[in-house]
Parts: C-alpha cells; structure tokens; sequence
C-alpha cells in the first residue's frame, strides 16, 4: 500500500508516519511538506519527501506527481500563522485543500482522508454530545473555524462531483502530544515564551471563563483513526476525543492551581486587544470556540473504525504540559523542532 502525507512534518503528521510504519501493509511512505524534515531521524527516515507549497498556483500539478500510485493520500496541511494574515493563512488552510483534492482526482487516488476538526461546527450544546450530522458552519467571528467549515462545504461538492473517490473527514478536537508543546505554545502564545519554568514552579492561579469546555485527544490517537480508516477504505466523517472534557477546572487540577474565575466578554477583550497590538498571536476566535461549539459523540469511530483513545483527558494533558516542563521537541521536524 502506498500512502501519501501532506502536512507530514506537523504535530499530527509526525505521529501519523510513526503509526504507518508500524504497518507492514504500508509498503511506501510519500511526505510532502513546504519544507522537508531537518534530519532523517524517525520517523522521517523510510519516507520519500517531496517539498510542496500546496496554496501555490503550481502545487496541483506537482502535487500529481507525487500522488501517482497511491492508495490513500492523506490531507493534512494547515497554518495558524500569521493570524493577521488572512489572504496567507486562506492561501494554504482553502486553497491548498482545493489543489489537494485537485491533484487527487488528476492521480486518480481511489481515496482521500482530510483533518478536519471539532472547531468546524456551528454553535451548540455543551451538556449533550453531537453526531457527524451536526450542522458545520463553523463559528463566525473565528478564522479557523470559518475555513474548517469552508472546506467542510468543499469536501461536500467534491463527494458529489466524484463520487468514485471515497472521502473521510476526520474531527478531532485539539490533537496533544509533549513532542508537539513547543510548537502548540509558540503558535498561541508566541515563540518567545519560555516554559521550561513549569518543572520548576506552578502557576498559583489561573485566570479563564468556566465557559470554556474543550475536547482534546492524543496525536497517536488521532493518528490510529486515520490508519483504521486507509485500512477500511471507511469513507464518511468521524468525531475524535477522549472522553473526559477538558474545562478550567481539570486544567488547574492537573497543574495544582486554582481557578479565577473571569467573565468571557472580559478575557475575549483583553485577547482581541493585546492581539491587535501584536503582542500575542491568538485572535480571539478561539475563545470563541473553546466557549461556543458543542462537545462531540465519538461514538461512530469506535463503532465503524473499531476505534478507541488509550489516554484519558488528564493524562494526554499531562503528558502535554510535561512536555512543556521539560522542554519536549522533535529536532527532525521544523515545526516540532521549537
């Protein structure tokens, strides 16, 4: 079997080319990436890498070539950076998923897996858990949740145009791993940040909106869905978590603090200032989701895909904020490398 990765240096593509090679089905493994691995240490080493910039305009031809033979390509490119850049991060979040599904169809892949994400839809209940049916029309005023549901809309005309083409969409909620801490801090707090304090000393308090309710969910976790699913041929979409949610109060448990509790309207206006400032880079929309999209039913992955996460809520934060204490990073990978 050969599998194509795009996005394959991340967070989630790292764990994901670790998972494949475990398989002896997976008899070839194709990475593309703007920029490829750093070194060949695993599990980048058994990979053939191609350096794409997939929002480019020549990035569906090239992309082509790299998917010729393939069984399965798997779409995971994204950027969060620059958030004040929305013609850039629209460049590769939308238009690179258009030149993915594009060059599919020119490779005549038979099947296409895409990350798609909890932050896809639209507002809802907190206290009940929502299926796949679950309208995705994002939240409005957050950028990431826009283009999730854009591409959401895309993968829709896509299935219709091309029905020949067996399409999974993968939802997970935020995808940790201690390899990935750096990154994930650097990205929402900025790169300057340091952290390694956190194995040292623990913040006392914690200022959040107990209007916050997350789902979160292990990288390798994530990674053995999108395996099951190359495996299965299992088209259709798929929520992914833990089953624990993640809300101020397990956060502060987990690093022995407390919560302070601050009115949502109160943190989202000291965010959206000191961003428009630039002296953060998360925009506010992200307050957005973690207070306003609904928690997920996970159920049909474990039904369908026979899909079960091996790390709680507590313990897949734990192993992310160890990360953060010790300094965790993956040197090989340009994302992962801090």
């Amino acid at each position: 079997m050969r599998v194509v990765v795009v996005g394959a240096t991340g967070n989630l593509g790292t764990a994901l080319l670790t998972r494949l090679q475990a398989e002896p089905s997976v008899t070839e493994l194709v990475g593309i990436a703007r920029r490829g691995p750093r070194s060949a240490s695993p599990p980048y080493g058994d990979v053939t890498w191609y350096g794409i910039d997939i929002g480019a305009d020549a990035a569906p031809e090239q992309l082509a070539v790299a998917f010729a033979g393939a069984d399965a390509v798997v779409h995971l490119g994204w950027a969060l950076q620059p958030s004040h850049d929305r013609d850039a991060m629209y460049r590769t979040n939308v238009t690179g998923t258009s030149h993915v599904l594009d060059a599919v169809v020119r490779a005549r892949v038979p099947h296409v897996l895409v990350a798609s994400s909890v932050g896809a839809y639209s507002r809802g209940p907190k206290g009940r858990r929502v299926d796949e049916s679950y309208k995705t029309r994002g939240v409005r005023r957050s950028s990431y949740s826009s283009y999730k549901a854009t591409n959401e809309s895309v993968l829709d005309r896509f299935s219709r145009q091309h029905p020949d083409v067996v399409v999974t969409r993968m939802r997970p909620g935020l995808v940790l791993q201690a390899a990935a801490a750096r990154e994930i801090v650097g990205l929402f707090a900025g790169r300057w940040v340091p952290t390694t304090w956190l194995s040292r000393f623990r913040p006392p308090f914690l200022p959040l909106s107990p209007r916050f309710v997350a789902q979160i969910v292990h990288a390798d976790d994530v990674a053995d869905a999108f395996w099951r699913a190359v495996d299965r041929r299992a088209g259709g979409a798929f929520n992914l978590a833990t089953e624990g949610l993640v809300d101020p109060y397990v956060v502060a448990r987990v690093l022995g603090s407390r919560v302070v509790p601050v009115p949502y309207r109160a943190l989202r206006a000291v965010v959206l200032v000191t961003w428009l400032l630039r002296l953060q880079p998360t925009e506010p929309g992200w307050l957005d989701i973690a207070a306003k999209i609904p928690t997920m039913s996970t159920d049909k992955a474990r039904r369908e895909l026979g899909w079960t996460p091996t790390r709680t809520a507590d313990e897949t934060l734990g192993e992310f904020i160890g990360g953060l204490a010790t300094g965790a990073k993956h040197e090989g990978s340009h994302p992962l490398s801090g």
